[in-house]
């Protein structure tokens, strides 16, 4: 995030403090079960490992729990081989790196399963641990690169089309009140948002407000809010990345029966003026990322150019 932005600076420690690492998904597969438990003593403090004895039996692992970073797959196994099994996994799983493990020359198979990408890596059966620790280490940062790529380019495609609507709101609304309701959707399923609430706010006072939420009805509750007042009062970003953990917002009966654990403010202002507040409200832990809040900042701005076109320029 830009250090000029000041109004986000008081948050970027909360944020890292969030972005702890969690242990990638491993699923290794092999129809002896003294490979499969040995796989899973090597590899069990990197990674949150499945095992299964049949290309079956992992297929219906995967079902129950999606996609994986790493599978290790034995290839000769009864009913199903290897990288028959793994072949399986490829349109729903695209981006898993997948290894399989071989005590036999099968050539023709494992040349097709590579160049068509089934296959990531062969490894040679009795495999040496360091050998095969290296090149799962290297298989989880080619899959881990793969997944901030993509998620790259979602965020970036959902964040254009956000300023693409507010420019666009700024464009046909013929009120304040007429931003609120597009405003507080498009927000609300750009940040993935349980609730997105904007409400305008005029000398220091709460007014019309229109919320979203993927779940029904939304209780405003903005106007008995800490949080709330201070943004208002200060005029600066007000966030609680897990309410449980913050002593004047836990005891709150809003937060309470509503069932939000992350609550984020944000002041709309224009030139000096308070035109309004954004709130986007979570049901678990905060966990937006840097280049997010720098994107809600920007958006921010725009809105309250908005907001001041329809007030200034009816």
């Amino acid at each position: 995030m830009n250090s000029s932005i000041p109004e986000l600076d008081s948050i970027r420690d909360k944020l890292k403090n969030l972005q702890r690492r969690k242990k990638p998904k491993m699923l290794v597969v092999d129809d002896e079960p003294d490979n499969l438990d040995l796989l899973y003593r090597t590899f069990r403090r990197d990674f949150q490992v499945f095992k299964a004895e049949s290309g079956a039996t992992a297929l219906e692992i995967l079902a129950n729990e999606g996609e994986v970073a790493v599978i290790i797959s034995d290839q000769r196994m009864p009913e199903m081989k290897g990288t028959e099994f793994l072949s399986r996994t490829v349109p729903q799983f695209p981006n898993t790196v997948r290894i399989i493990l071989t005590g036999f020359t099968d050539i023709e198979d494992l040349v097709e399963a590579i160049n068509s990408g089934q296959v990531y890596k062969y490894i040679t059966k009795p495999w040496d641990p360091n050998e095969l620790k290296t090149v799962v280490g290297r298989a989880a940062e080619t899959y881990e690169v793969l997944i901030e790529k993509i998620e790259d380019l979602r965020r970036a495609e959902a964040q254009t089309n956000l300023l693409a609507t507010v420019v666009q709101v700024a464009q046909e609304a013929g009120s304040p009140e007429d931003c609120l309701e597009p405003l507080a959707v498009a927000f609300g399923k750009n940040f993935a948002a349980d609730v997105c609430i904007f409400q305008l706010v005029k000398d220091g006072t709460l007014g019309a407000a229109a919320s979203y939420s993927h779940s029904g009805a939304v209780a405003n509750w903005l106007g008995s809010d800490p949080l709330v007042k201070e943004a208002i009062g200060s005029r600066e970003v007000q966030l609680a990345t897990d309410v449980s953990r913050e002593e004047i917002l836990s005891g709150l009966s809003h937060y309470q029966s509503s069932g939000i654990q992350s609550h984020l403010v944000f002041p709309i202002t224009y030139r000096q003026e308070l035109l309004g507040v954004l709130s986007l409200q979570w049901q678990e832990p905060f966990h937006l990322r840097e280049d997010e809040l720098a994107t809600i900042h920007l958006c921010g701005k725009q809105v309250a150019i908005a907001l001041a076109c329809t007030l200034y320029h009816p």
